[in-house]
């Protein structure tokens, strides 16, 4: 059984930092492409940032390159998600998300990943 627990959100004044972490259990998060996503109400999902399984490639959303980080430790099974700089539009609801079998052009569609966490809420006040 897969589980994917996010941690780390909360209310931040614009211009603030957060690290939120995603712990997965059940699998072994280095064999998998990890991506967060965030959501706003009656807003599709959409993408935020994607550590590829393969040779550990990096992707990032245009309205956070430069200022979000996605990383992975391989012995705490974790993934992180680095936010510098916060906005008031980056707040939404922060998901991980994980695929085994993603291919490189897939990874910004929420629809390909199989594995999700429950969600943590991000504010950013102005």
């Amino acid at each position: 059984q897969v589980q994917l627990v996010e941690s780390g959100g909360g209310l931040v004044q614009a211009g603030g930092s957060l690290r939120l972490s995603c712990a997965a259990s059940g699998r072994t998060l280095r064999d998998y492409t990890v991506a967060w996503f965030r959501q706003t109400p009656g807003k599709e999902r959409e993408f935020v940032a994607a550590l590829f399984r393969s040779g550990g490639n990096t992707y990032y959303a245009d309205s956070v390159k430069a200022r979000f980080t996605i990383s992975r430790d391989n012995a705490k099974n974790t993934a992180y998600l680095q936010m510098n700089n916060l906005k008031p539009e980056d707040t939404a609801v922060y998901y991980c998300a994980i695929d085994r079998h993603l291919i490189l052009s897939s990874v910004r569609r929420f629809v390909e990943y199989d594995f999700w966490g429950q969600g943590t809420q991000v504010t950013v006040s102005s």
